[in-house]
């Protein structure tokens, strides 16, 4: 008798235990969105793995003390972000620049730590903003490990993608800190009369 007693208890904490991991996985999958997959991904399959990597995200972003942007702030950064783009027409690169660090004043007024890898800041940014975070990535690569700066390898249509990229996470940093009134250029924004096309095949690819 104790003995069934004992597997039945035994067996109702396993069913407890994967129902439980069932809603973990499910909620993990909610929040991020296409990062869930890019975690499992990068940890070979092993969604184990990745969720506890994904749990150390939240654990991490739960510990910083993010702040609204005021009305202000919002239409001061917007104004000084416009700015910048006009300045794509001229002088791509500095315009692209300007953009980067205009991003960076942004999530430093936000509570975001600047000083970290772009990676953990990116793992940051990815717990509230999973679906815009891999435009961050495209801009910093396009950016910066391919060595936009002076380089004059680099086209004008990469330093073109980065600036969309980088818009794409500055409009969500806004828009999530306001009143909800998302701007309607979003990612698809014209940056310079010149240069301003549609979307190229990779911008359509990151923002479906």
């Amino acid at each position: 008798m104790w003995i069934l007693i004992i597997a039945g208890v035994a067996l109702v904490a396993v069913a407890v235990w994967a129902v439980e991991r069932s809603m973990r996985s499910r909620r993990l999958q909610e929040r991020f969105g296409p990062e869930y997959q890019r975690e499992v991904e990068r940890a070979g399959g092993d969604r184990r793995q990745a969720e506890s990597a994904l749990g150390e995200r939240v654990t991490r972003r739960d510990e910083l003390e993010l702040r609204p942007l005021s009305p202000d702030a919002r239409d001061a950064y917007r104004q000084r972000w416009e700015e910048a783009q006009a300045e794509f027409v001229d002088e791509p690169e500095a315009a692209v620049e300007h953009a980067q660090a205009l991003l960076d004043e942004v999530m430093t007024e936000c509570g975001y730590p600047i000083g970290e890898a772009v990676e953990e800041r990116v793992d940051l940014v990815s717990v509230d903003h999973p679906e815009v975070v891999e435009h961050y990535r495209l801009a910093y690569r396009l950016h910066r490990d391919s060595g936009a700066i002076g380089d004059a390898d680099v086209s004008t249509e990469d330093r073109r993608q980065a600036m969309v990229h980088y818009r794409a996470l500055f409009d969500e940093l806004l828009d999530s800190n306001g009143d909800g009134d998302v701007a309607e250029a979003g990612v698809t924004a014209d940056v310079g009369d010149d240069v301003a096309d549609d979307e190229s095949p990779s911008e359509r690819e990151v923002r479906r």
